[in-house]
């Protein structure tokens, strides 16, 4: 009887990587992933029409044309709000607001998290102990109630809004920082380096970060796309800074000017599409990131596809064929 080896077969992904520059790299993986394609391509359409709207919108947001809704014409493609201002220019510089928004929290979350996430997981003990209590306080707490209390007491602006809402999303990238850097610390050229007399910072930079950064670029997509809609959600609720046009102030004007009521859909239903398209643009985005920069997410190691049958040469028995194995298998 021919004994069979299962060997598996290295990871094709991560020599490809190696291999290639970063650049053909990435655009092979987008190949393999239309999803990916479609949300890159939509994100950067909106993203460049909002920071070239004082360019390319067709008038001034703040511009009065009429005393309340005119439905879509040639002239006002989207139409007019309640105020009479016309909302594909109000969408344009919105837009622009709300991704000024989920950047500047997302990238204030994600510094947050990343640091006590590395110190939590490399040190560990009392350090671990006191940083995942913290974490677990803030992830029993809803987020967006959280907000308005806090947006309500210290008051509305732009820029204190972007604090409030970075200051409240950095829970979720603790808890995953946290696990891999537990799991690369354990590694043995981690422990060689230690025992080699490197110190923690020549380990942290060297050793952990590179592993680590996959779930950052993963965790920071992920985090703009939640806080969009956290500055959504605090604009509409009349939490936001009323100076500034973004598109959850585009949906409270709606709301407080009767739109639903009179029927005014121009003046709901673009504003919240727009919404919803970043978010999914940039869950897709986000998915595809974490299987081209951690291919190992892709497939499992135990999937048959992913290893070979080496026969056993020592035995004179033939190899079954492939008919063979397949009604063994069945059997």
């Amino acid at each position: 009887m021919t004994q069979m080896v299962l060997a598996p077969t290295p990871d094709d992904a991560a020599q490809e990587t190696s291999k290639q520059s970063p650049v053909r790299w990435a655009l092979q993986q987008a190949r393999s992933n239309p999803g990916a394609v479609v949300g890159a391509v939509v994100f950067t359409a909106l993203m460049v029409l909002a920071f070239a709207s004082p360019w390319l919108a067709p008038y001034n947001p703040d511009e009065s044309f009429s005393n309340g809704y005119q439905a879509p014409s040639t002239a006002h493609w989207l139409g007019l709000d309640d105020g009479g201002n016309d909302i594909l220019s109000q969408l344009m510089f919105g837009t622009r607001t709300s991704l000024l928004v989920g950047f500047g929290a997302s990238f204030l979350a994600i510094a947050i998290g990343v640091v006590l996430g590395l110190a939590a997981g490399y040190w560990g003990r009392r350090t671990d102990a006191g940083i995942s209590s913290v974490t677990d306080f803030f992830l029993v707490i809803p987020e967006v109630p959280l907000m308005m209390v806090i947006a309500a007491v210290w008051g509305q602006g732009l820029w204190k809004m972007t604090l409030i809402i970075g200051i409240l999303l950095w829970t979720w990238t603790v808890r995953v920082i946290r696990a891999q850097v537990m799991s690369v610390k354990e590694r043995v050229y981690v422990r060689r380096s230690r025992a080699l007399g490197g110190t923690d910072w020549w380990i942290i930079t060297r050793h952990v970060l590179p592993q680590v950064a996959p779930l950052i670029i993963v965790n920071f997509v992920l985090t703009v796309a939640v806080a969009i809609f956290d500055e959504s959600a605090l604009s509409f609720l009349g939490l936001g800074d009323p100076r500034v046009i973004s598109l959850g102030r585009i949906l409270d004007n709606a709301n407080q000017g009767g739109a639903a009521t009179l029927g005014a859909w121009w003046a709901l239903i673009p504003a919240g599409a727009v919404i919803a398209i970043l978010i999914l643009s940039l869950t897709l985005m986000g998915q595809a990131v974490e299987d081209a920069l951690n291919p190992r997410l892709k497939v499992s190691y135990l999937s048959r596809k992913h290893f070979l049958l080496i026969p056993n040469r020592r035995s004179n028995v033939p190899d079954p064929t492939p008919t063979e194995l397949t009604r063994s298998e069945a059997a």
